[in-house]
């Protein structure tokens, strides 16, 4: 499923309008943190939990030596954060089927 089709089911099964619909996605999930609410709390080091389906964090990795594909030459790879997810219990469990 992309953005345009979670637009239609969220529009579908709310009686929102695409256009209100469309506003709700951005505002969770748009990548800008002026926008979207789990980038921009995930960006002020906080974690965002839903219950019964997940929680969203920034993970820190750390600095690693790493490889050139092409030559063999090994570089530095600085320590970055990284975006995480962890599924919860009932989403994992809905999926076993």
């Amino acid at each position: 499923m992309n953005k345009a089709e979670l637009v239609d089911k969220l529009s579908t099964r709310t009686g929102l309008s695409n256009t209100e619909a469309r506003t709700v996605v951005d505002a969770i999930f748009d990548p800008d943190p002026q926008i979207g609410l789990i980038v921009s709390e995930l960006k002020s080091g906080g974690k965002v939990a839903i219950s019964g389906f997940g929680t969203f964090e920034a993970r820190q990795r750390k600095a690693r030596q790493g490889r050139n594909p092409h030559t063999g030459e090994p570089i530095d790879i600085p320590a970055t954060r990284a975006p995480a997810f962890k599924a919860g219990k009932p989403l994992k469990e809905s999926l076993k089927g």
